[in-house]
């Protein structure tokens, strides 16, 4: 494999990493946020619900901006804005002005997502191989380096602002120097490496073939080959933002916890989710896609299912270990997956894709709230449980075509996650 394209691959994973602890920075001092700006319970949903949905508008804005720019370089300059806008929230003393620092992040975290989403699927695509779960779990490691960072800050009671400002003095040029690296589809590898190609190297080969087709080849996106995808990603996103929004409530409330214990589970689900994207890349190669997206959501079910039944709050936390191993893999696959579907077209797939993400994150906690409040905690899990049995539904559509690699050195079980078919 080329220099170029590992170079890529440290540099996006770094890009993954840096967005997991801006995003874990801000979302874990809501409480904060609130009290330094005065915003009212009343008012801070719609606080809240507004940065989903303007990243969603981000997310349609990089479809559109894709087809005249490349991804790295939109994501070049969107993460700089992110981390940019994370520090006004924690520097302004008005409303109005972290209504607009949480509007930037906004659009900025949409076209962010999508835009590093697009060029970890065209880097799996020139590697021949499962890589994208490790991009996911670097993303999970700086969620867990965030959140931990905005632990010190509170238990230290620093304002916002000193809690935000040497974290984005150190990602800030980190970001912009590893940007140089960023390798978009059908472009630096293919030229840096045409010796190799020459030579007949069958790697350097098969990465400019797919290379080339990711960037013009195949046929135009059908929403309707697109929307099994679609599906997936929002139940896992409400299954995710179930854990993170209702864990700890759950716990002390149904469970009868102590306060300090009901910080644990998600701390929990954290460190699984990182474990199980870590090593679930191996999954996928020996298994492959399909099997390893059924295996996850059988297990996320079970977590719901132990959560809901859980008669104390260490059998709860059992609940919502299994749902981090399970949960972990499906938004990764998903996005690989619509790689894959949609091969000439698959940033604009990506892209279309992302939405659904900030879409199970808006239904997920309002969903599980209202059904808790008018019926019952234990029987609102009941519910994510389904929704992420559903995937089952839709395997199928992580199921490559018939294999397109091989470089003589990988195992003759590797399971094939690279070009894919314009159908189910």
């Amino acid at each position: 494999m080329t220099d170029v394209l590992r170079r890529g691959r440290a540099s996006l994973a770094f890009g993954f990493l840096a967005q997991g602890a801006a995003f874990a920075l801000l979302v874990t001092r809501i409480p904060a946020i609130q009290d330094r700006y005065g915003i009212s319970d009343a008012l801070l949903p719609a606080f809240l619900a507004a940065v989903p949905i303007l990243a969603g508008v981000g997310s349609v804005c990089t479809e559109k901006l894709v087809r005249r720019v490349r991804p790295s370089h939109v994501l070049r300059w969107s993460q700089p804005v992110v981390l940019l806008a994370l520090l006004g929230v924690g520097a302004g003393d008005r409303l109005a002005g972290v209504a607009v620092a949480l509007g930037v992040f906004g659009l900025a975290v949409g076209a962010l997502d999508a835009s590093m989403n697009m060029l970890g699927v065209s880097l799996q695509r020139a590697y021949g191989r499962s890589i994208m779960l490790g991009f996911h779990a670097a993303y999970s490691l700086g969620g867990i380096v965030g959140a931990s960072l905005a632990w010190v800050g509170a238990h230290w009671d620093l304002p916002l602002v000193v809690s935000y400002l040497p974290v984005v003095l150190v990602l800030l040029p980190a970001v912009l120097v590893g940007s140089r690296w960023y390798v978009d589809a059908g472009t630096a590898p293919v030229a840096a490496d045409t010796a190799s190609v020459a030579s007949g190297s069958p790697v350097a080969a098969k990465a400019a073939g797919e290379q080339g087709a990711g960037a013009g080849g195949g046929g135009p996106l059908v929403f309707k080959l697109l929307l099994p995808l679609c599906l997936v990603m929002t139940f896992a996103y409400i299954g995710d933002s179930t854990v993170s929004n209702w864990s700890a409530k759950y716990l002390q409330d149904v469970l009868g916890s102590s306060e300090q214990l009901a910080t644990v589970p998600y701390n929990v689900y954290m460190v699984t989710t990182l474990l199980g994207r870590a090593i679930g890349d191996f999954g996928v190669r020996r298994f492959g896609a399909v099997a390893v997206v059924r295996a996850g959501a059988l297990v996320a079910a079970l977590g719901f299912a132990v959560v809901a039944a859980a008669p104390g709050p260490w059998v709860g936390m059992l609940g919502f270990t299994l749902l981090g191993l399970g949960l972990c893999v499906l938004v990764p696959q998903t996005f690989a997956a619509a790689g894959r579907l949609f091969p000439g077209v698959s940033d604009a797939a990506v892209a279309r894709l992302n939405i659904f993400n900030y879409v199970g994150f808006l239904i997920g906690s309002p969903l599980v709230g209202a059904l808790g409040d008018a019926w019952n905690y234990r029987g609102a899990m009941l519910v994510p449980m389904v929704l992420v049995l559903m995937t089952f539904a839709y395997a199928r559509s992580f199921a490559p075509a018939p294999a397109g690699y091989g470089d003589g050195h990988e195992r003759p079980r590797t399971a094939d996650v690279g070009r894919g078919s314009n159908g189910l």
